[in-house]
């Protein structure tokens, strides 16, 4: 007996030195260097929420249990918060330092559909500072932190965001504007006037000339929040977890260090508009492995702010690893820009698998951005489905997706030179190779500035099949080995 408690005893020991093992490789013989990113460590306290009065009925409000149960395992030093089977209904949490939010199989929070539950706060949102409503999960400036288990988080974005009828069928469109709402033009819908209000004033979703708070909260439907706004913080792991349904982007690491996002599936209606999967803004030493992303935009997205917040801000997205990742729907699989005006280096994406997203690999930025951005690094995509181009470098990206911008004609390639500047931005060293799509509407697309070309793409054992070949415009020092482009007929 005690001879095979001890080996039980071992092989867990094996078992979790396997894991963090296993996190470690994925930081060696990298093209460049990148510390070992390992696992925030959680002490063993453990409480369950329904200890702090909390109700899994779907209707019960649980914010203020969430808060007890976090306070006192703060007291204690941190430790694991433990949610159980049920439908746990609530107003905004923020997590603490230390602290395990674990949700077991079963367990669904849902976050409540009443805007008068989430105050407006100053944050960073399409890569500016501006306010918006407080995300659902949130944490700051926090170190040791983890969100694990087998359940739901669900952002309840319905209430949030707006529809265009062209993203859903004629019966959701019914649905959605019976008596609720207002269509504020043809063919579009938002949930409130407030919203409309606010969208009108707006800049890219960031609004302009709203000088008192009154201002503010006159538009606030309008100010709909990151559904996971993790800002500043130090030893993140997200495993296992589903989120979901998310009121704009799902998931948004902002100016974090040493993250992992683990086996999650982070997942929008493919209507939801803003509704991308990941953003990792400014963050350095991450790991994004065996996840899957499916949304309502781009899914696996990389950002360092926008024009002269983000140039202010100079932190680049930095040292980061893609592996194993699988996208469904989006405007990209894996998306570098357009909001990347503090930098992109050090990335290396390899072994994942695009399946019917509008792009594979996409690149954008516009003038006005600066930034640099620069060693990236792909190897092995399989991409099936792929709408329009299986990789794309656009210089003049103007909010849309790329299907959108072939849908109204739109063609942004302008050859006349501008003076190069500080708010200039620049693509050079990128590494693409083992590449093979099968089905998409056009190859590639090159689209790089007359003043500032794209510069040293190398493109090695690429595959595709297209409905039309590639074009390339402004660039230089483009290196191609065994790239195969099949046209169907």
């Amino acid at each position: 007996m005690k001879k095979n408690i001890i080996l039980a005893t071992f092989a867990l020991f094996a078992l979790c030195a396997s894991a963090q093992t296993d996190y470690a490789k994925l930081t060696q013989d990298l093209p460049f260097k990148m510390t070992a990113v390992k696992a925030p460590v959680i002490p063993k306290n453990e409480v369950k929420l329904t200890d702090f009065g909390a109700v899994g009925d779907g209707e019960t409000l649980c914010t203020k249990a969430f808060a007890k149960a976090f306070d006192a395992l703060s007291a204690k030093g941190g430790g694991r918060l433990v949610v159980p089977r049920g439908i746990w209904h609530t107003g905004p949490i923020e997590l603490k330092s230390n602290i395990d939010l674990h949700l077991e199989m079963g367990a669904v929070i849902l976050f409540a559909a009443d805007e008068t539950l989430y105050p407006l706060i100053d944050t960073s949102f399409e890569g500016l500072d501006t306010r918006r409503c407080k995300s659902p999960l949130s944490g700051f400036n926090l170190e040791n932190i983890s969100i694990t288990g087998q359940g739901v988080i669900d952002g309840n974005g319905r209430y949030w965001r707006p529809l265009k009828k062209s993203k859903v069928t004629e019966s959701q469109w019914k649905e959605f504007t019976n008596g609720k709402g207002v269509v504020t033009k043809k063919d579009y819908w938002v949930p409130s006037e407030g919203y409309a209000k606010g969208e009108a004033s707006a800049n890219m979703n960031v609004p302009q000339n709203m000088n008192t708070p009154e201002d503010w909260e006159s538009i606030k439907r309008f100010l709909r929040p990151v559904m996971v706004s993790l800002v500043g913080c130090k030893n993140v792991l997200l495993q296992d977890v589903i989120f979901q349904n998310s009121p704009a982007w799902n998931l948004h690491p902002l100016m974090c260090e040493n993250v992992i996002i683990d086996r999650v599936l982070a997942r929008n209606p493919a209507y939801a508009q803003n509704g991308d999967a990941l953003d990792l803004e400014s963050c350095k030493n991450v790991l994004i492995v065996d996840s899957k992303f499916d949304a309502g935009d781009d899914g696996i997205c990389i950002k360092s702010g926008k024009d002269a917040d983000g140039r202010r801000r100079g932190k680049p997205c930095e040292n980061v690893v893609v592996d194993g990742c699988t996208v469904f729907a989006g405007h990209g699989g894996f998306v570098v820009g357009s909001e990347m005006s503090g930098g992109v280096k050090n990335i290396m994406v390899r072994n994942c698998q695009f399946l019917g997203t509008d792009v594979g690999l996409r690149f954008k930025s516009t003038r006005g951005r600066g930034g640099i951005v620069e060693n990236i690094f792909v190897d092995g995509i399989s991409m099936t489905d792929i709408k329009t181009d299986a990789i794309t470098f656009n210089m003049y990206y103007g909010g849309k997706s790329v299907a959108e911008m072939l849908a109204d004609g739109d063609n942004p390639n302008n050859t006349e030179k501008m003076p190069v500047d500080e708010t200039t931005p620049i693509f050079r060293n990128i590494d693409i190779r083992n590449v093979v799509c099968n089905g998409a509407g056009r190859a590639m697309e090159f689209n790089g500035l007359p003043e500032m070309p794209m510069d040293g793409i190398s493109l090695t054992n690429i595959t595709i099949t297209a409905k039309k070949d590639a074009e390339f415009h402004n660039y230089k020092n483009l290196k191609q080995d065994n790239v195969n482009i099949k046209i169907e007929k």
